[in-house]
Protein backbone atom coordinates (compact mmCIF):
# COMPACT_ATOMS: atom_id res chain seq x y z
CA UNK A 1 0.00 0.00 0.00
CA UNK A 2 1.33 3.42 -0.76
CA UNK A 3 1.97 6.51 0.94
CA UNK A 4 -0.61 8.15 -0.95
CA UNK A 5 -3.29 5.42 -0.43
CA UNK A 6 -2.61 5.13 3.63
CA UNK A 7 -3.49 8.95 3.97
CA UNK A 8 -6.54 8.64 1.82
CA UNK A 9 -7.71 6.48 3.91
CA UNK A 10 -7.02 7.86 7.14
CA UNK A 11 -8.86 11.10 5.87
CA UNK A 12 -11.88 9.16 4.78
CA UNK A 13 -12.36 7.81 8.35
CA UNK A 14 -14.88 9.44 10.37
CA UNK A 15 -13.50 12.69 12.69
CA UNK A 16 -10.85 15.19 11.49
CA UNK A 17 -7.55 14.45 10.93
CA UNK A 18 -4.82 16.79 12.64
CA UNK A 19 -1.54 17.01 10.81
CA UNK A 20 1.16 18.86 12.74
CA UNK A 21 3.37 21.44 11.63
CA UNK A 22 7.20 20.28 11.74
CA UNK A 23 10.31 22.80 10.93
CA UNK A 24 13.36 20.40 11.82
CA UNK A 25 14.32 16.86 12.04
CA UNK A 26 14.33 17.55 15.94
CA UNK A 27 10.76 18.83 16.02
CA UNK A 28 9.26 15.65 14.09
CA UNK A 29 10.73 13.22 16.28
CA UNK A 30 9.23 14.76 19.36
CA UNK A 31 6.07 15.75 16.74
CA UNK A 32 6.27 11.60 16.18
CA UNK A 33 6.01 10.48 19.32
CA UNK A 34 2.63 12.08 20.03
CA UNK A 35 0.79 12.26 16.79
CA UNK A 36 1.60 9.65 13.50
CA UNK A 37 0.87 12.52 10.99
CA UNK A 38 2.72 15.83 10.25
CA UNK A 39 2.59 18.96 7.41
CA UNK A 40 5.60 19.79 6.20
CA UNK A 41 4.95 23.66 7.16
CA UNK A 42 6.52 26.10 4.48
CA UNK A 43 6.45 28.77 7.20
CA UNK A 44 8.17 26.60 9.75
CA UNK A 45 10.89 25.53 7.18
CA UNK A 46 11.64 29.07 5.51
CA UNK A 47 11.66 30.24 9.53
CA UNK A 48 14.29 27.21 10.39
CA UNK A 49 16.42 27.01 7.00
CA UNK A 50 16.79 30.03 6.23
CA UNK A 51 15.70 32.29 9.23
CA UNK A 52 13.24 34.17 6.88
CA UNK A 53 9.38 34.96 6.31
CA UNK A 54 7.17 32.60 4.32
CA UNK A 55 7.14 34.80 1.56
CA UNK A 56 8.43 32.90 -1.21
CA UNK A 57 12.56 32.37 0.17
CA UNK A 58 12.02 28.47 -0.19
CA UNK A 59 14.10 26.61 -2.92
CA UNK A 60 12.61 23.35 -3.71
CA UNK A 61 16.05 21.12 -3.86
CA UNK A 62 16.15 22.22 -0.09
CA UNK A 63 12.72 21.13 0.77
CA UNK A 64 12.91 17.65 -1.20
CA UNK A 65 15.80 17.46 1.54
CA UNK A 66 13.99 17.59 3.97
CA UNK A 67 11.27 15.35 3.08
CA UNK A 68 13.46 13.00 2.28
CA UNK A 69 15.20 13.08 5.62
CA UNK A 70 11.94 13.11 7.45
CA UNK A 71 11.00 10.05 5.39
CA UNK A 72 14.18 7.94 6.17
CA UNK A 73 13.22 8.47 10.16
CA UNK A 74 9.46 8.20 10.01
CA UNK A 75 8.85 5.26 7.87
CA UNK A 76 4.99 5.11 9.13
CA UNK A 77 4.20 8.19 9.82
CA UNK A 78 1.68 10.49 6.98
CA UNK A 79 3.81 13.45 5.61
CA UNK A 80 1.97 15.95 3.66
CA UNK A 81 4.44 18.61 2.34
CA UNK A 82 3.56 22.22 1.58
CA UNK A 83 5.09 23.22 -1.57
CA UNK A 84 3.80 26.67 -1.81
CA UNK A 85 2.95 27.44 -5.70
CA UNK A 86 5.01 24.51 -6.95
CA UNK A 87 8.15 26.96 -7.19
CA UNK A 88 6.24 28.90 -10.00
CA UNK A 89 6.77 27.45 -13.12
CA UNK A 90 4.18 24.28 -14.03
CA UNK A 91 6.90 21.94 -14.99
CA UNK A 92 9.05 22.26 -12.02
CA UNK A 93 5.63 21.71 -9.28
CA UNK A 94 5.33 18.39 -11.61
CA UNK A 95 9.07 17.78 -11.29
CA UNK A 96 9.07 18.36 -7.44
CA UNK A 97 5.99 16.10 -7.12
CA UNK A 98 7.34 13.26 -8.92
CA UNK A 99 10.58 13.88 -6.87
CA UNK A 100 8.27 14.10 -3.72
CA UNK A 101 6.24 10.92 -4.36
CA UNK A 102 9.22 8.85 -5.43
CA UNK A 103 10.49 9.90 -1.99
CA UNK A 104 7.54 8.67 -0.26
CA UNK A 105 5.74 12.00 0.84
CA UNK A 106 2.37 10.67 1.29
CA UNK A 107 1.07 14.23 -0.41
CA UNK A 108 1.15 17.68 -1.18
CA UNK A 109 -0.97 21.26 -0.86
CA UNK A 110 -0.50 23.48 -4.27
CA UNK A 111 -1.73 27.15 -4.16
CA UNK A 112 -3.45 29.88 -6.54
CA UNK A 113 -1.13 32.61 -5.40
CA UNK A 114 1.05 34.44 -7.90
CA UNK A 115 4.39 36.31 -6.72
CA UNK A 116 5.37 37.90 -4.12
CA UNK A 117 3.52 35.39 -2.32
CA UNK A 118 2.46 35.74 1.10
CA UNK A 119 1.78 33.53 4.44
CA UNK A 120 -1.86 31.97 4.19
CA UNK A 121 -3.03 34.11 6.39
CA UNK A 122 -0.82 37.13 5.62
CA UNK A 123 -2.10 40.66 4.19
CA UNK A 124 -1.37 41.32 0.73
CA UNK A 125 -2.11 37.97 -1.01
CA UNK A 126 -2.54 38.45 -4.72
CA UNK A 127 -4.02 34.76 -6.86
CA UNK A 128 -3.51 33.61 -10.44
CA UNK A 129 -6.24 34.20 -12.94
CA UNK A 130 -7.95 30.88 -12.20
CA UNK A 131 -7.61 29.43 -15.34
CA UNK A 132 -3.87 29.48 -15.27
CA UNK A 133 -3.88 27.77 -11.65
CA UNK A 134 -6.23 25.15 -12.79
CA UNK A 135 -3.93 24.20 -15.89
CA UNK A 136 -1.03 24.21 -13.45
CA UNK A 137 -3.09 21.95 -10.84
CA UNK A 138 -4.13 19.56 -13.64
CA UNK A 139 -0.25 19.08 -14.89
CA UNK A 140 0.72 18.11 -11.64
CA UNK A 141 -2.68 16.03 -11.18
CA UNK A 142 -1.84 14.05 -14.33
CA UNK A 143 2.05 13.40 -12.93
CA UNK A 144 1.43 12.31 -9.59
CA UNK A 145 0.60 8.64 -9.38
CA UNK A 146 -1.38 8.00 -6.28
CA UNK A 147 -0.09 10.79 -3.87
CA UNK A 148 -2.68 12.76 -2.41
CA UNK A 149 -3.10 16.16 -3.66
CA UNK A 150 -4.88 19.10 -1.98
CA UNK A 151 -5.77 22.45 -4.44
CA UNK A 152 -5.41 25.33 -2.06
CA UNK A 153 -6.77 28.72 -2.93
CA UNK A 154 -5.67 32.23 -1.21
CA UNK A 155 -8.83 34.43 -2.61
CA UNK A 156 -9.78 36.89 -0.23
CA UNK A 157 -12.72 37.95 -2.28
CA UNK A 158 -16.30 36.42 -0.63
CA UNK A 159 -17.40 35.71 -4.41
CA UNK A 160 -14.12 34.47 -5.63
CA UNK A 161 -13.47 32.47 -2.78
CA UNK A 162 -16.75 30.60 -3.18
CA UNK A 163 -16.02 30.15 -7.10
CA UNK A 164 -13.03 29.15 -6.78
CA UNK A 165 -13.36 26.54 -4.02
CA UNK A 166 -16.54 24.89 -6.27
CA UNK A 167 -14.03 24.91 -9.26
CA UNK A 168 -11.44 23.25 -7.41
CA UNK A 169 -13.84 20.87 -5.94
CA UNK A 170 -14.37 19.95 -9.56
CA UNK A 171 -10.95 19.04 -9.91
CA UNK A 172 -9.18 15.64 -9.59
CA UNK A 173 -7.74 16.98 -6.56
CA UNK A 174 -8.34 14.80 -3.51
CA UNK A 175 -8.88 17.66 -1.38
CA UNK A 176 -10.06 21.29 -0.86
CA UNK A 177 -7.94 24.11 0.81
CA UNK A 178 -9.29 27.62 1.55
CA UNK A 179 -6.85 29.52 3.38
CA UNK A 180 -7.30 32.51 5.82
CA UNK A 181 -10.84 31.54 6.42
CA UNK A 182 -12.09 34.10 8.74
CA UNK A 183 -15.56 32.93 10.74
CA UNK A 184 -17.47 29.88 11.48
CA UNK A 185 -20.14 30.68 8.99
CA UNK A 186 -17.59 30.73 6.50
CA UNK A 187 -16.21 27.19 6.55
CA UNK A 188 -20.33 26.39 6.57
CA UNK A 189 -20.06 28.11 3.28
CA UNK A 190 -16.91 26.75 1.86
CA UNK A 191 -18.41 23.15 2.82
CA UNK A 192 -21.53 23.81 0.63
CA UNK A 193 -20.00 24.53 -2.73
CA UNK A 194 -17.44 21.89 -2.28
CA UNK A 195 -20.00 19.04 -2.41
CA UNK A 196 -18.78 15.80 -0.91
CA UNK A 197 -14.93 16.61 -1.52
CA UNK A 198 -12.75 16.86 1.68
CA UNK A 199 -12.04 19.79 2.88
CA UNK A 200 -8.98 21.21 5.22
CA UNK A 201 -8.18 23.66 7.50
CA UNK A 202 -5.65 25.45 8.05
CA UNK A 203 -5.12 26.56 11.77
CA UNK A 204 -2.23 28.87 12.72
CA UNK A 205 -1.29 30.89 16.16
CA UNK A 206 -2.71 34.52 15.75
CA UNK A 207 -3.76 33.78 12.08
CA UNK A 208 -7.29 34.91 10.50
CA UNK A 209 -9.01 31.94 11.24
CA UNK A 210 -10.92 30.52 14.56
CA UNK A 211 -9.08 28.21 16.86
CA UNK A 212 -11.45 25.44 17.21
CA UNK A 213 -11.41 22.01 18.44
CA UNK A 214 -11.55 18.93 16.29
CA UNK A 215 -14.93 18.14 17.58
CA UNK A 216 -15.66 21.38 16.33
CA UNK A 217 -14.23 20.55 12.99
CA UNK A 218 -15.74 17.47 13.13
CA UNK A 219 -19.06 18.80 13.20
CA UNK A 220 -18.51 21.69 10.55
CA UNK A 221 -17.70 18.90 8.08
CA UNK A 222 -13.90 19.69 7.71
CA UNK A 223 -11.59 16.62 7.20
CA UNK A 224 -8.28 17.45 8.14
CA UNK A 225 -6.63 20.01 10.07
CA UNK A 226 -3.36 21.62 9.31
CA UNK A 227 -1.17 22.68 12.76
CA UNK A 228 1.48 24.70 10.79
CA UNK A 229 3.23 26.73 13.93
CA UNK A 230 2.80 25.10 17.21
CA UNK A 231 6.34 23.03 17.95
CA UNK A 232 7.80 26.39 16.08
CA UNK A 233 6.22 28.96 18.72
CA UNK A 234 6.93 26.54 21.45
CA UNK A 235 10.39 26.43 20.87
CA UNK A 236 10.41 30.20 19.79
CA UNK A 237 8.92 31.03 23.76
CA UNK A 238 10.81 28.20 25.31
CA UNK A 239 14.60 29.29 24.19
CA UNK A 240 13.96 32.80 24.97
CA UNK A 241 12.83 31.77 28.85
CA UNK A 242 15.88 29.32 28.67
CA UNK A 243 18.22 32.17 27.62
CA UNK A 244 16.61 34.55 29.94
CA UNK A 245 17.07 32.33 33.10
CA UNK A 246 20.34 31.94 31.76
CA UNK A 247 21.60 35.39 31.86
CA UNK A 248 20.04 36.13 35.15
CA UNK A 249 21.73 32.98 36.96
CA UNK A 250 25.12 34.50 35.36
CA UNK A 251 26.16 31.75 33.10
CA UNK A 252 24.95 28.75 35.42
CA UNK A 253 23.20 25.65 34.15
CA UNK A 254 20.15 24.55 35.74
CA UNK A 255 20.06 20.82 37.31
CA UNK A 256 18.44 18.45 34.30
CA UNK A 257 16.11 16.25 34.97
CA UNK A 258 16.99 13.07 33.05
CA UNK A 259 14.45 10.71 34.45
CA UNK A 260 11.74 11.24 32.10
CA UNK A 261 9.54 13.70 34.14
CA UNK A 262 8.52 17.06 33.77
CA UNK A 263 11.67 19.45 34.63
CA UNK A 264 14.79 19.98 32.26
CA UNK A 265 16.03 18.38 29.44
CA UNK A 266 19.30 16.95 29.98
CA UNK A 267 21.74 15.37 27.42
CA UNK A 268 21.00 11.88 28.54
CA UNK A 269 16.78 12.96 27.75
CA UNK A 270 17.67 14.44 24.20
CA UNK A 271 19.91 11.45 23.13
CA UNK A 272 17.26 9.04 24.27
CA UNK A 273 15.38 10.98 21.79
CA UNK A 274 17.55 10.72 18.91
CA UNK A 275 18.64 7.25 19.56
CA UNK A 276 15.02 6.29 18.73
CA UNK A 277 15.70 7.51 14.80
CA UNK A 278 18.11 5.08 14.26
CA UNK A 279 17.54 2.86 11.55
CA UNK A 280 17.77 -0.16 14.14
CA UNK A 281 15.33 0.76 17.04
CA UNK A 282 12.93 2.52 14.86
CA UNK A 283 9.05 1.29 14.88
CA UNK A 284 6.16 2.03 12.71
CA UNK A 285 2.87 3.37 14.66
CA UNK A 286 0.40 0.90 14.37
CA UNK A 287 -2.31 3.44 13.30
CA UNK A 288 -0.10 3.95 10.45
CA UNK A 289 1.10 0.40 8.77
CA UNK A 290 -0.88 -0.82 5.88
Amino acid sequence: MTYGTKLRERIAAPGTTPLIGVYDMYSATITAQHYDAMFVSGFGFAASYYGLPDIGFIAWPDMMAFVQRLRGAFPGHHLLVDIDDGYVDPEVACHVVEGLERTGASGVIIEDQKRPRRCGHADGKQVLPLADYLTKLDMVLATRRDMVVVARTDATEEADILHRAEALAATDADVVLVDGVRSVDWIRRIRGVVGDKPLLFNQIAGGKSPSLSLGELTDLGVDIAIYSTPCLFAAHRAMHSALTDLKRADGRLPEADDTGGVGRVGVRTATRLLEGNLARLRSVPESARG
